[in-house]
């Protein structure tokens, strides 16, 4: 180290001791992270700071040094996607963590396609921890197994940890850095698959449409559109990083490969479908020239991407999606023009596309900010631009189908035999997208962790049963569970055992409850589940839940390594026929037998008449 740098750094350290305060605090151009109790996430970069390092030399000891000497400055204008840059970059930040409930947090960085991140957690006591991620190691190396690099971090409570992350990658340098609690992270994976299901699923009904049309009808520009859906499909997919997570994981290789590959089948996909669609041959010759012209430069780019760099395969490869989409805007026109009416509603759908093309090669070169509308811009707009291109392709074959009739008027039986099979295969395709939309329902009213029904689904069924209780002057009882000392499970085991925990509980008590046929099950949140027994009495009851009790002593519960026992405390209050009572009243009553039950040593059943 040159004796300057060593000397500088020398002074800079007294200088901190005199001021009373850390160096990492007071060399940090921007404010800490507070985590208040209470905050589920965090954005981190109103609190971030950066260094280019153009030839990405530098060391974490040379990092460390250079945010003692205020060498990072402010991310500009609170934007973290930079574009297509060479070397690497350094991150900086400081965390005071105030809630004394999460010790656990997630580190999320939430771009897919960066090859190598660094991370470097300094604690007060100069405790330097290290991990590493990104899509050039094996995706069993991340802390979650989730489309997104991240890191679990351990913040304690009142203590300044100093984040220092390095990142490096060919792809666009996008580091858009949060911070989650876990169970806020598991509400945000489950938003995000919640989201892309959506979206593949609307794939996926038109693929399966418009495959059944293709089988039918034989018409090239079915086939060339489920080539271009299919294609774009997996170029989003690649981008989100769930290629990574599900198709290779261990091939860290084809992780950035995928991406110019995928798109380069997208485009030559979209320009046969817009050859064969509006008839370019026929209508536009020279356009037609030009579209074959993309075609064979994609081809060449997609040969060339299996061994070209990344950092000049994928920009070209983006850029030539922006060229294609234009060009193919740009024929529909000239081809409208000429009087070819199918033309205008293919036009508007290609002009969504290119408005959702445009968000994420712009949010790619960093000349947009990353947010909601930029970050599914290109799935909002490609599910319009895909349902449009099949109404299109759909007004097209009616206009054929209006020019056969006129010109054969003895087809006339045929055409309407094809018009009810279509009508018949819509009505399969509606059936379909009602079916998943049943199912995306019934999703949305159980548990993400343990299948259970969730507490909403709970009360909404509680408040039926007991009206249904009164009308047949029957009792209904209720069981509130509570898993013994499972805190300190989480806390000597980790919430990762804690999570087998809960799942392999639901299961046991699951299972007692099969002989049960009208009662329902649900978690009512955290270690806590309960059951609604429709049409027994206390004593009955009180005998369900010993062999619920029993159940989950029988056997350990095995997560890895580690045989638990686990067993629970249990609660249990019988509503009677005449009761006037409502379901919050019922679980309050079951809720203080529980603590009954907790309060004379765990591990047994207490009713509401013991409690009291």
């Amino acid at each position: 180290m040159p004796f300057r740098r060593v000397w500088l750094w020398a002074l800079v350290m007294v200088a901190a001791q005199i001021l009373g305060a850390p160096a990492s605090r007071a060399a940090n151009p921007q404010p800490p992270a507070e985590l208040i109790e209470g905050t589920a996430s965090l954005s981190l970069t109103p609190h971030l700071s950066y260094l280019h390092d153009k030839n990405a030399i530098d060391s974490a000891d040379d990092a460390w040094r250079r945010i003692a000497i205020r060498g990072f400055e402010p991310v500009p204008a609170g934007k973290t996607a930079f574009g297509f840059q060479q070397g690497a970059y350094w991150f900086h930040a400081t965390v005071v963590n105030h809630d004394p409930d999460e010790r656990h947090w997630m580190l999320v960085q939430r771009f897919a396609l960066l090859d190598r991140i660094d991370l470097y957690l300094r604690y007060p006591d100069g405790r330097i921890v290290q991990q590493a991620s990104g899509d050039l190691l094996p995706f069993s190396a991340r802390s979650i197994p989730y489309r997104h690099p991240n890191f679990r971090i351990e913040l304690p409570q009142g203590q300044t940890v100093d984040i220092l992350l390095r990142a490096q990658s060919q792809s666009s340098m996008q580091v858009p850095l949060e911070l989650y609690t876990p169970s806020a992270f598991t509400s945000l994976s489950r938003d995000s698959q919640f989201v892309m299901g959506i979206y593949y699923g609307i794939l996926l009904a038109l693929f399966v449409y418009n495959l059944v049309l293709w089988l039918t009808l034989r018409d090239a520009s079915y086939f060339w559109y489920l080539f271009h859906i299919s294609a774009f499909g997996l170029v989003l997919f690649t981008l989100n990083g769930y290629s990574f997570e599900y198709l290779w994981p261990n091939h860290p290789w084809l992780a950035n490969v995928a991406v110019p590959l995928s798109i380069c089948f997208a485009i030559i996909g979209m320009q046969q479908f817009a050859r064969t669609f509006l008839e370019l041959p026929k209508r536009f010759p020279r356009g037609n020239i030009v579209s074959f012209a993309i075609i064979g430069i994609c081809i060449a780019l997609g040969v060339a991407s299996l061994w070209l760099p990344y950092s000049i395969s994928t920009p070209w490869a983006t850029r030539t999606v922006i060229i294609s989409v234009l060009w193919t805007v740009i024929a529909a026109v000239v081809v409208l023009r000429r009087g070819y009416m199918p033309a205008r509603l293919f036009l508007v759908a290609w002009a969504v596309f290119l408005a959702g093309t445009a968000t994420i090669a712009a949010l790619a070169f960093g000349l947009v900010p990353k947010n909601v509308l930029t970050e599914y811009g290109v799935q909002i707009g490609s599910a319009l631009e895909m349902l449009l291109l099949s109404i299109a392709l759909s007004y097209r074959y009616a206009s054929l189908r209006n020019e056969n009739e006129r010109i054969a008027a003895e087809a006339n039986m045929q055409l309407e035999r094809k018009v009810a099979q279509r009508t018949q295969e819509v009505r399969s395709a509606l059936m379909q997208l009602e079916d998943a939309h049943r199912r995306l329902r019934d999703s949305s009213r159980r548990d993400g962790l343990t299948g259970l029904y969730n507490r909403t689904h709970f009360h909404e069924n509680f408040e039926l049963m007991l009206k249904e209780s009164r009308d047949k002057g029957q009792p209904v009882s209720l069981l509130m569970i509570d898993l013994d000392h499972f805190k300190s499970i989480n806390d000597r085991y980790g919430h990762l055992v804690g999570d087998d925990c809960l799942r392999w509980a639901a299961q046991r008590i699951g299972q007692a409850l099969r002989v049960h046929e009208s009662s329902l099950l649900a978690r009512f949140g955290g270690e806590e589940f309960v059951v609604i027994l429709p049409g027994h009495d206390l004593h009955s009851a009180v005998s369900v839940a010993e062999s619920l009790r029993r159940k989950l002593v029988e056997e350990p519960c095995v997560s890895g390594p580690h045989r638990l026992r686990v067993s629970a405390s249990l609660g249990v209050h019988t509503v009677d026929p005449g009761a006037d009572i409502d379901s919050d009243a019922a679980l309050s009553v079951a809720d203080q037998a529980l603590y009954a039950a907790k309060a004379n040593g765990r591990d047994c059943v207490r009713t509401s008449i013991t409690a009291a």
